[in-house]
């Protein structure tokens, strides 16, 4: 669906969810780059070739684990445990120093953020980065402030596409799901709130494991969250 057909009202009596949860990497910020550039530390550390932006953002999504497992060639971290620790340990250095310095926000999500704040809607963050890299990047981003909430990949022992951090979001600030919206792009973020039963809107400029996020089962997928913005009755 896109966002000509989606009304937010559709969902929301007056318009508006109490709660929005967000996810970070691909949805808010544009973290690619300096994603890329850890990986491509990482790999000739190992004697290994770099992999290039293009291939690491079909690895971005599962968190840092999970992209180092890709990027290694290892189904499991169990598989070559010793060779995914020094990997890890690279990856986490290098990104360490990188975090923040080339991603940007994509356009329309500043006026999001400040037009839902302004209008007392509840924003939380809920991504399956590790802490370590969640709070430096929206420090770096000026966006931390506007997050009461902020449930990050190593929060809970579950992260997405498992529904957890999402219920517990919603426990916290005590919001039904028929409230709460997600705002993601990939197929982990409309699993997640699929099986925690709220509605899923994914933007189309995201990270997706290289799959068409129109394959999704989105309630709908937008270019800009500003559309979101125009459809509100």
């Amino acid at each position: 669906m896109r966002k000509e057909d989606y009304r937010l009202s559709d969902h929301f009596e007056g318009g508006l969810p109490k709660l929005v949860m967000f996810d970070l990497d691909g949805t808010l910020v544009d973290s690619l780059p300096d994603l890329a550039h850890a990986v491509d530390q990482m790999l000739p550390a190992l004697g290994r070739s770099p992999a290039g932006i293009e291939q690491v953002g079909r690895w971005v999504g599962k968190g840092a684990h999970h992209l180092v497992q890709e990027a290694l060639g290892l189904s499991s971290a169990s598989q070559d445990p010793e060779l995914f620790s020094v990997a890890y340990e690279l990856f986490l250095a290098a990104y360490s120093q990188a975090n923040g310095r080339q991603a940007r926000l994509f356009s329309g999500v500043q006026t999001f953020l400040d037009y839902l704040e302004q209008r007392g809607v509840i924003l939380a963050l809920v991504t399956n980065k590790p802490e370590a890299f969640t709070l430096p990047l929206l420090e770096a981003m000026n966006l931390k402030s506007y997050f009461p909430l902020i449930v990050s990949g190593d929060t809970l022992p579950l992260k997405k596409p498992h529904p957890d951090q999402l219920l517990h979001v919603m426990r916290h600030f005590e919001v039904d799901l028929t409230q709460t919206l997600m705002l993601g792009d990939s197929s982990n973020d409309v699993l997640a709130a699929r099986a925690a039963g709220c509605p899923v809107v994914c933007v189309s400029y995201g990270y997706n494991h290289g799959e068409s996020i129109y394959e999704a089962d989105a309630d709908a997928v937008v270019d800009s969250m500003v559309g979101l913005i125009e459809n509100v009755q």
